[in-house]
């Protein structure tokens, strides 16, 4: 039999992106923004490996010679 889990989830996941979609995008991009700046706040070696990784990868793909 189904259980009341599994047959409320696409029910839930629905809901959960009716309320994703009612925000506007910049809302979205200013939490991004905000989580990402609190992460750093706690974790600012991790956050500082993160940009040389990043910023690594994208300087070795666009080096321009």
């Amino acid at each position: 039999m189904a259980n009341s889990q599994t047959a409320n989830r696409p029910a839930k996941q629905r809901q959960e992106s009716d309320n994703m979609s009612q925000q506007e995008p910049m809302e979205i991009g200013r939490e991004i923004v905000d989580h990402l700046r609190d992460y750093a706040r706690e974790n600012p070696e991790a956050a500082a490996l993160w940009c040389f990784g990043i910023g690594f990868v994208l300087g070795w793909k666009l080096k321009i010679w």
